[in-house]
């Protein structure tokens, strides 16, 4: 006769709770497990201890600080947890600066940091995310973190000197090629002009461009970069686009240094005035004969590339009156967001440009919006690449400006990063400036 044998029973009381020698036997929690538990006691409620104490956490980066997860969350309330907790830690900058020592001197090199891309520019609004290599005795190690592409976020040239290393990567690998993308900006140029209204392109050069001499002798990208910009710059002349390198090149021998700080990637104010007065040339030739600026006062900000690096620093750049009939100032405050329509309306005058101008730009625009506003009577200024405007949001504006100015940077028609090139954006924008015609 067979023998039906019981399956074989689980204890009834926890594993932990078995005898040591039982083959079951799991302890509750191991050591290395009671020490991962009181690390994160610690790093959890660290923040809001000293939160209570009156410690506040300051934001370090291009970004605001994370906010604490909400229980509605679901899963993503544990998962969110450690990005808020490390952001309130109000000794964080330290930490970075100590990790930022510690990798130079003991290692040749910056310490790696996350790259997920912020963008002209993002870190940088206008422009798309960004370039190893060790430098001679007289040509400082190329530094900054790295991006998924193996070029550098940033590049750490002479005496201090810091370029956005998109400049190279945009040039070297681009999403659309040159050739493409001027093709595209003519079909552009003819859709504007044939509605009856003025189109002007004028493209803000890249720092690497315009101060080329700080930059290291070694840094990813260096050899098709560098080969790249005198083609580069004979194609974008001969789509029509405004020029406004040999103006800043002159502008930079009369202040006698630079008109791009050593840490940002924007110009000086006397890259913005060189802006404005040669848009307004392009639109109304002769009108800026009468145009004074003078010099009154400076201004110091945040400067945009040492938090790609995980450090603040600061530029002080000189600020301009703009009095377009050589008697009346109008500049204005800059601006701080294009994301939205900015409107800027002041009573015409036979030294400014009267028609009603749209300046559709990136940072470059936002930078110089101070002086914009003197020299255009009637200014609406929009960022291209904010998701706060719809495309038909964008459209409208065009249809309801008589003189569209398209400003991009160098970068971004090197790399081909502009949205608004795309068959569904001027398939639609021709529609509606056909209805519309001026």
């Amino acid at each position: 006769m067979r023998v039906a044998h019981e399956p074989q029973q689980l204890p009834a009381v926890h594993e932990a709770w078995l005898p040591r020698e039982h083959s079951l036997h799991r302890p509750r929690h191991g050591g290395r497990q009671l020490t991962a538990l009181i690390s994160a006691i610690v790093f959890f409620t660290t923040p809001a201890l000293l939160w209570v104490f009156g410690a506040r956490p300051a934001e370090i980066e291009n970004r605001h600080l994370a906010s604490f997860p909400s229980i509605g969350d679901g899963w993503a309330f544990f998962t969110s947890l450690p990005g808020w907790a490390t952001d309130q830690l109000t000794f964080r900058s330290a930490a970075i600066d100590a990790a930022d020592w510690i990798s130079r001197t003991f290692f040749g090199e910056t310490p790696p940091r996350d790259q997920a891309g912020t963008t002209e520019t993002g870190p940088l609004p206008g422009s798309p995310p960004p370039t190893q290599t060790q430098g001679t005795d007289d040509q400082p190690t190329t530094s900054g973190p790295l991006d998924q592409a193996g070029y550098r976020q940033v590049i750490e040239g002479r005496d201090g000197w810091l370029y956005f290393g998109y400049d190279a990567e945009a040039k070297c690998s681009p999403v659309r090629m040159l050739s493409d993308t001027l093709e595209r900006m003519n079909r552009l140029r003819t859709i504007i002009e044939a509605s009856g209204r003025t189109f002007v392109w004028v493209v803000a050069p890249d720092k690497s461009t315009m101060v080329p001499e700080n930059l290291p002798s070694s840094y990813p990208g260096r050899e098709c970069h560098r080969a790249a910009e005198a083609p580069t710059w004979q194609q974008i002349d001969a789509a029509g686009a405004v020029d406004l390198r040999p103006a800043l090149t002159q502008e930079a021998r009369r202040v006698n240094r630079p008109v791009y700080p050593s840490n940002d990637t924007h110009w000086t104010d006397e890259g913005s005035l060189v802006m404005t007065r040669a848009v307004a040339e392009a639109v109304q030739p002769g009108i800026t004969a009468t145009w004074q600026s003078k010099q009154v006062g400076t201004y110091t900000v945040a400067a945009d590339l040492p938090p790609l690096l995980g450090k603040k620093a600061d530029k002080t750049n000189v600020l301009y009156d703009l009095r377009p009939d050589g008697i009346v100032d109008r500049a204005g405050q800059t601006i701080a967001d294009i994301e939205t329509p900015s409107y800027r309306f002041a009573s015409p005058m036979s030294s400014t440009v009267n028609e009603k101008t749209l300046f559709y730009g990136d940072s470059f625009t936002k930078a110089s919006s101070r002086y914009l506003a003197a020299g255009f009577a009637n200014l609406t200024m929009l960022a291209y690449f904010t998701p706060k405007t719809s495309r038909d949001q964008a459209i409208g504006m065009f249809a309801n400006s008589d003189v569209i100015v398209l400003e991009t940077v160098e970068r971004s028609v090197s790399s081909g990063q502009l949205p608004f090139l795309t068959d569904e954006f001027l398939t639609a924008l021709q529609a509606q400036l056909q209805a519309s015609p001026r």
